[in-house]
């Protein structure tokens, strides 16, 4: 799974939707992150079947959706999900959110769909440790990323480490809180006049050398240019360090301890 992926949250349309990412695959990124309840996955699929690149050198995700998952729809709604990307199979199908009381059967209905080698990888998104431990007491197989809301502002260390414990990768969705005031935050902004890069190139660079996947999102090709190109320099120890004192345990979506959707 490539560390540096491209998200398609919030990009509507289906023809919207093919131009992004067209976009971004011209320019590079090879992971592309959608979910069911985007309405996106048709213009997805279109998008990788037009670019010429072959099916093999594209990581595509995918998410499970929580009406899906309540009305226990798991195997139902990952066919449908393949059917939109016009896809074989799918590199890694996600829980998108722990619906309370639904969490263990709902991965051991994941673990049906990875046997049948139609999805390469399962994990989850969305999970703090409870719903973690709840799901490992049950779990054949521990899941390969937990993709949860990760930025300077909200690190989460504790469940960090604990996944890396686990074997469990993190992936960061708004990794860039929307732009906005991290992006003035006068550390960052210090750190990229110091670097000679852009703040959103910095904070995708500590989140890259924080250990955790990152999948920042645009519509814009220059700054699909600008997010890609983050691998030609390095943060010092004491540059991670006092980006590291940032943290606020500030979100900017939902909290999966208590959601209503």
């Amino acid at each position: 799974m490539p560390w540096l992926g491209f998200g398609v949250w919030q990009i509507e349309g289906d023809g919207e939707t093919e131009r992004a990412v067209r976009s971004a695959l011209a320019t590079g990124y090879r992971s592309i992150d959608t979910a069911k309840i985007y309405g996106n996955e048709r213009g997805v699929g279109q998008a990788i079947h037009h670019s010429g690149i072959p099916r093999e050198n594209i990581f595509v995700t995918t998410k499970l959706w929580n009406d899906d998952i309540r009305a226990g729809r798991v195997a139902e709604s990952f066919e449908q999900s393949l059917k939109s990307l016009g896809l074989d199979y799918l590199d890694l199908y996600l829980v998108h959110w722990p619906i309370a009381g639904r969490i263990a059967s709902t991965w051991k209905a994941m673990e049906k769909l990875l046997a049948t080698k139609r999805v390469r990888a399962i994990g989850v998104s969305n999970h703090l440790r409870p719903h973690l431990d709840e799901l490992l007491a049950v779990a054949e197989v521990v899941p390969a990323v937990n993709q949860i809301e990760f930025h300077p502002y909200l690190q989460s260390r504790s469940l960090i480490e604990f996944c890396h414990a686990k074997g469990i990768r993190s992936e960061a969705w708004s990794p860039l809180m929307k732009g906005g005031a991290l992006l003035r935050d006068p550390v960052i902004m210090d750190l990229a006049k110091r670097h000679r890069k852009t703040p959103a190139q910095i904070v995708l660079r500590w989140e890259l050398q924080t250990g955790v996947l990152t999948i920042p999102k645009t519509t814009r090709p220059e700054r699909m240019r600008e997010n890609a190109d983050v691998f030609d320099f390095t943060l010092a120890a004491d540059e991670m360090d006092a980006m590291a004192r940032l943290d606020q345990n500030q979100r900017v979506g939902p909290d999966p301890a208590n959601f209503g959707f």
